[in-house]
């Protein structure tokens, strides 16, 4: 962990803040080396995926040109919420460092309905078969 990667968070943050951001900002490190950083920008953007970890997380893959980043760290200002914990975990990055509890709590509406028909059991015998080719 660095001390360094914090100070250019806060930073970040305080740029995000000056632009009517939420103060969040991240950085993605590869061998003590700055890869990608970013900050919030999803209420300029109207888009609600611009977080500061995503964001990072496009920038890191793209300078790598791999979704894996199982040889990276993230520092982040802020804990990530659920959805960037999922797309945290599922590029594989090995370590996440952040300053603050998030203690955002969300009630979530929306419900999600498994469908089971005949069109189910095609997609899944074609998905399996899709990546038994693959392997």
């Amino acid at each position: 962990m660095n001390e360094q990667f914090f100070e250019q968070l806060i930073e970040l943050s305080k740029k995000a803040a000056s632009n009517n951001e939420v103060p969040v900002a991240a950085l993605i490190v590869m061998n003590d080396k700055i890869i990608a950083k970013s900050s919030n920008s999803r209420i300029n953007d109207g888009n609600p995926l611009n977080h500061a970890e995503i964001k990072c997380i496009i920038q890191a893959s793209k300078t790598l040109k791999d979704w894996r980043l199982d040889q990276c760290d993230m520092y982040v200002t802020l804990e990530p919420c659920h959805m960037c914990k999922e797309i945290i975990k599922e590029c594989r990055i090995k370590n996440v460092y952040y300053l603050s509890d998030n203690k955002k709590t969300i009630n979530y509406q929306t419900k999600f309905n498994h469908v089971n028909s005949q069109l189910s059991t095609f997609y899944s015998s074609f998905l399996t078969d899709f990546f038994r080719k693959l392997r």
